[in-house]
């Protein structure tokens, strides 16, 4: 799974520049708000799925951040949002139509996009939070520690706080009263853990993204 996504967010920059980034990061928000219905056990812990796809959102801002400046990460932060609230609009709106008799996808369709709104009114909240404060904090540690060389510090501290900050918010608004407390408190670590060690892994591919852009390879 990381190798997929880190894999397709480098393909997507590489071959469609800046627009490219735009492009992912709706893609993960609204990737991540499906798979996150889905829960497995990993290490023994219970977790939800589309930790992975969703953290590569803010591998983006930082990339757009780094290469392009703050207004640009903060339009696509933007865009993520219209993203999220549109699609949660027509798959709701889709669940009104009355299914044919030779229906067999209503049921599905109402077990993932039915917990939608209260998913997406998580989402957007924790997305918000979370993703401007990446955008700021990272042009913050920009400034105070300039130069390719403390592009890790710049990533990490970044991203390892908002994630904090998005962890907590999601987890809380979207799956209070849905799991009992035991599970909830193991998907709010898991979902942290996961999260933090995508962020952990993404610097290389951060590094990759400025010297593709200082080569002139992408626009």
């Amino acid at each position: 799974m990381l190798a997929a996504n880190f894999g397709g967010i480098l393909f997507s920059y590489r071959f469609f520049g800046k627009t490219g980034l735009y492009i992912w990061i709706p893609l993960a928000v609204i990737i991540a708000n499906i798979q996150v219905v889905k829960t497995v056990e990993l290490f023994g812990l219970t977790a939800t799925l589309g930790n992975i796809v969703y953290a590569t959102s803010f591998l983006a801002t930082d990339i757009l951040s780094e290469n392009y400046g703050k207004n640009e990460a903060r339009k696509a932060v933007f865009i993520g949002f219209f993203s999220l609230i549109l699609m949660t609009l027509l798959m709701n709106l889709a669940l009104y139509f009355e299914p044919h008799a030779s229906d067999f996808a209503q049921e599905s369709l109402v077990t993932i996009f039915g917990l939608m709104p209260r998913i997406a009114l998580a989402s957007l909240a924790a997305y918000g939070v979370a993703q401007l404060h990446d955008v700021w904090a990272y042009n913050f540690w920009k400034m105070k520690k300039p130069g390719k060389k403390y592009l890790w510090l710049r990533n990490n501290m970044s991203t390892m706080v908002s994630q904090a900050m998005d962890s907590v918010i999601f987890t809380g608004i979207a799956f209070w009263g849905v799991f009992p407390g035991d599970v909830l408190v193991q998907i709010l670590i898991t979902t942290y853990i996961f999260k933090w060690v995508v962020a952990l892994l993404d610097t290389p591919f951060l590094y990759i993204a400025k010297t593709m852009k200082e080569r002139g390879r992408v626009d």
